[in-house]
């Protein structure tokens, strides 16, 4: 009898996902072990394999539809001697979600400043009808606000199919297509616009991803539910930036060791030394964590996301460089598996290869604390009463004042920047 298909939970905490790409098309053979398809996930990309043989009879769920639910079907599998006629009598709907134009919401709110859309919603007739951008000038946008007219049902004279003011005339000179929003009740809500002001320029609206919209709600709780607090400290780096240049010279191209990879490592210690700093917040307690699992921060090309070093304290210099490494190019790849990013202890924001000298990073909640690390620079510093010049670097540690104290977060930084500042210590 033919198989059905289904979103697979390619994590314990994933409810949906994107169907990316497919793999396969309708009538193409399938064995065991074969890709079908490509799910994105709210941290990568995965490539699903089929279990069983057959041949794909139905898609169901089209290429790019974003929150397809865990084990709703996505296609239809007959088995061998099986045709067509098989079909009748199987559910080969799609996922409701397939059906259903995406939110205008998590795409509608616009940015600081923004002025609101007026009330004849433009905008959001054509979203609702093409759902992406019309090509259009900010004037013939403005006129079509004020005479109520529907984008969607104008084609432009310009280039590109651009619809200009003399287009928006002409509509007006005969008639006119009334916006769909206009016959609407008086005292219907507003439907979010895509494009939030007819005054505002030209713009290209890119829809959010499963990762970015996840990025987004993580950032907004952490900031909204937990309590930050902050800690600065400036670490001198010149013994540090010697012992990472000897370890160099002696790798002979074996490896190559980072600021980064030596401030992983001094977290590491430091967490081991100041247990009540490696811990994370729960309604349930507080979890105070055996190994420092570090997780740093990647801007890979589709977002933000947190690769785990894991039991970062127990590791070499020259392991935590070769994993970091690792992680990162999977993370840019999209190919991150959800033990690659879930479950660290302690996160590392670092941004001093942008030049930034000091900035205050966000939470990644449940975790309590994350170490947000500056650039290196030379600065005057007093030694021995005396004005000299230093490689200093700012770091700042922000809080969950729920888990972890203030004093506990001092000690932390106290610990760390000893261990910068005296790097052969973290080395026993």
């Amino acid at each position: 009898m033919p198989i059905t298909i289904t979103m697979p939970a390619l994590s314990p905490t994933m409810t949906e996902g994107t169907l990316a790409k497919w793999l396969m098309k309708e009538g193409d053979p399938v064995q065991s072990g074969d890709l079908l398809a490509e799910i994105e996930t709210d941290k990568a990309t995965m490539e699903v394999e089929s279990i069983d043989e057959g041949v794909l009879a139905r898609i169901l769920v089209a290429e790019g539809t974003e929150g397809v639910p865990v084990n709703a079907p996505i296609a239809i599998l007959l088995e061998e001697g099986e045709d067509a006629s098989a079909l009748e009598g199987v559910v080969t709907t799609p996922a409701p979600v397939a059906a259903a134009p995406v939110a205008p919401a998590p795409v509608a709110a616009p940015a600081p400043g923004a002025i609101t859309a007026p009330a004849a919603p433009v905008a959001a007739a054509a979203t609702a009808d093409g759902g992406g951008r019309i090509l259009s000038s900010p004037l013939a946008r403005r006129m079509a606000a004020q005479s109520g007219l529907d984008l969607v049902a104008l084609s432009g004279s310009g280039p590109r199919g651009r619809i200009v003011k003399a287009d928006i005339e002409a509509a007006i000179a005969g008639g006119g297509a009334v916006a769909a929003a206009a016959a609407a009740p008086a005292d219907a809500a507003p439907t979010p616009a895509t494009e939030a002001s007819p005054f505002e320029g030209e713009f290209e609206l890119l829809p959010l991803t499963t990762m970015r919209k996840t990025i987004a709600r993580r950032m907004s709780e952490s900031k909204r539910e937990a309590p930050h607090f902050y800690l600065t400290m400036d670490c001198e780096l010149d013994d540090l930036l010697a012992l990472r240049k000897d370890l160099n010279d002696r790798a002979d191209g074996a490896y190559k060791i980072s600021v980064n990879d030596l401030v992983i490592k001094a977290a590491a210690v430091a967490l081991m030394k100041v247990p009540a700093a490696n811990a994370g917040y729960s309604t349930a307690g507080i979890k105070f964590y055996k190994t420092a699992d570090i997780s740093v921060a990647v801007a890979s090309e589709r977002g933000l996301i947190t690769p785990v070093v894991r039991n970062a304290n127990g590791k070499g210099l020259e392991a935590i460089s070769k994993e970091v490494r690792e992680l990162a190019q999977k993370a840019n790849d999209g190919k991150l598996m959800p033990e690659d990013y879930q479950g660290g202890s302690f996160s590392i924001s670092n941004l001093g290869m942008y030049g930034v000298k000091q900035f205050d990073a966000v939470i990644n909640t449940p975790q309590a604390c994350i170490l947000a690390v500056g650039a290196g620079e030379q600065r005057p510093v007093v030694k021995d009463g005396a004005l000299a010049i230093a490689m200093v670097m700012s770091v700042t540690l922000s809080v969950d004042h729920r888990a972890v104290d203030g004093a506990v977060g001092a000690q932390f930084l106290g610990v760390f920047k000893g261990l910068i500042q005296d790097p052969l210590t973290m080395l026993l």
